[in-house]
Parts: C-alpha cells; sequence; structure tokens
C-alpha cells in the first residue's frame, strides 16, 4: 500500500504503520488512515482514469516483474519472484495457483488435463507475441485485486478509493495497447482472451480458498474448456501463419 500510495496520493488511504505482535509472531497489523466511504461502487470512467495515471508512473526500479516482498491474495502467498519477461513470470505465477487449487479442492483428470493445455499452448499462445517480433511491453505497478469488496468512493471528494491490494509489478492492458502499433496488433486482437486468462488465475485462487467449495473450479474449467479450444495449436501454429520467426522459450 506504501507503494501504491506514493505513486498515487489520492486513490488510497495513506499508510500509517504495520508490523507484527511482540507477543504473537503469527499475527500482524496494519494501520492506515480512516478514509470515509459511501457504500457505493467509484464511478467507472473516474476508475480507470487513475488507474491509467497510476499504470503509466510506476515502472519496475529493476525493469524486471514482480515484487521485492511477499504479497497474498486472501489468506495465500502469490509468486513474485523478479522476473525478466511477462510470459515467464505469469506462467510461474499460475502454475502455483494451479498446484494450490489441487490441493485444496482435489485431483481432478479433466482438470489436470486442461491446466496443462493452459500452460503448453494458450499461455504461450496469447503474452509471447507481446515480447517476440520487435514488440515490447513493460512492468508497471497493478493493485492486483481490484474487486467490488475492494474498492469504493470517498465521502468527502467523490473520488473512487482501493485498498487491499496484492501489489506486483505486472503488465497492463491499456499500457500495451497505447505503446503498441495499434488496431491489428496481437495485443489488440487478443485482449479479451488474455483477460480471461487472467481472471482464470484470480478465480483459480479463489478456488484454493474455500476447500470443498467447487463453485470457481466449475467456472474454470468452463474458460479453460474454451481457451484450450479456442488455440489449439498455440504459439507455434499462430507464428506459422503469420509467417514470423518462432521463438521458443
Amino acid at each position: 500500500m506504501k507503494a501504491l500510495h506514493s505513486a498515487s496520493l489520492d486513490l488510497t488511504p495513506e499508510p500509517i504503520a504495520w508490523g507484527t505482535f511482540a507477543e504473537a509472531d503469527h499475527v500482524h497489523f496494519f494501520l492506515c488512515e480512516f478514509d470515509d466511504m459511501t457504500d457505493d461502487l467509484p464511478d467507472v470512467e473516474a476508475s480507470m482514469k487513475m488507474l491509467a495515471e497510476l499504470h503509466a508512473k510506476t515502472s519496475s526500479p529493476n525493469g524486471k516483474y514482480g515484487f521485492h516482498i511477499a504479497t497474498l491474495q486472501g489468506t495465500i502467498p502469490q509468486f513474485v519472484e523478479w522476473t525478466e519477461s511477462w510470459e515467464d513470470f505469469f506462467t510461474k505465477s499460475i502454475k502455483l495457483v494451479f498446484e494450490n487449487e489441487e490441493r485444496s479442492q482435489g485431483p481432478d483428470e479433466e482438470v489436470q488435463h486442461l491446466c496443462n493445455e493452459i500452460i503448453s499452448k494458450v499461455l504461450p499462445r496469447l503474452l509471447r507475441p507481446l515480447e517476440t517480433g520487435g514488440r515490447s511491453i513493460e512492468p508497471r505497478l497493478i493493485h492486483g485485486d481490484i474487486w467490488d469488496g475492494n474498492t469504493s468512493t470517498d465521502v468527502a471528494t467523490n473520488l473512487p478509493v482501493i485498498y487491499d491490494a496484492t501489489w506486483i509489478y505486472a503488465h497492463n492492458e491499456p499500457l500495451t495497447l497505447t505503446s503498441s502499433s495499434g488496431t491489428g496488433t496481437p495485443a489488440s486482437q487478443d485482449q479479451d482472451d488474455r483477460n480471461a486468462l487472467y481472471c482464470l488465475r484470480w478465480d483459480m485462487n479463489c478456488s484454493a480458498l474455500y476447500p470443498g467449495n467447487l463453485r470457481y473450479r466449475k467456472m474454470c474449467v468452463e474458460v479453460m474448456k474454451y481457451l484450450a479450444e479456442k488455440y489449439s495449436d498455440g504459439y507455434e501454429g499462430w507464428a506459422k501463419a503469420r509467417g514470423e520467426e518462432i521463438v521458443s522459450r
């Protein structure tokens, strides 16, 4: 939250202190300024404008994807190790999520097959074109867990407020589209399906948080089926069809 607040003073409450209880080293605390908020979701246009401004001015300190301290989604630690490429970072991140989900909900042959398809075909197909063929993206600081429980509206200013972040330096779709050569690029063509891939990681993590509740797993199975069928030729098939040099990783 300190990193987010330093970059965008109006978007987050100011962190004050954090630490560990002296007599209970498994209990931690976080204190921030009190921000009087409504029960309403913030204005969508204002939220997107402020998030775009946040992403535009928060480059990674070392040019890599990751973060310098551990972060959590719910109670589950996320992958944050500094990594050179977005594809490599996201592959390691979603692999960890898949493993956590299987430990929580138990093994399932169909789920295991679909997870393998996502890792081996879908993920390279959707992410590798962003960083090959003369294309590039830059890691930016993102909140990492924006949903209607982590955002609200400030009573005094009527501006959006976000909190409870799972911060990482990651790929940001709006910046990719503006830094690409425009409509028709791999970035713009695949944006919706990359968003589905990013949501898949979040939803599988939610499944891991609720053992015995298969609602999220069932949702994810349908998304994985769609992506696996659509991108069955993988990155190699896409590169061959476009006449691009195949880049192996």
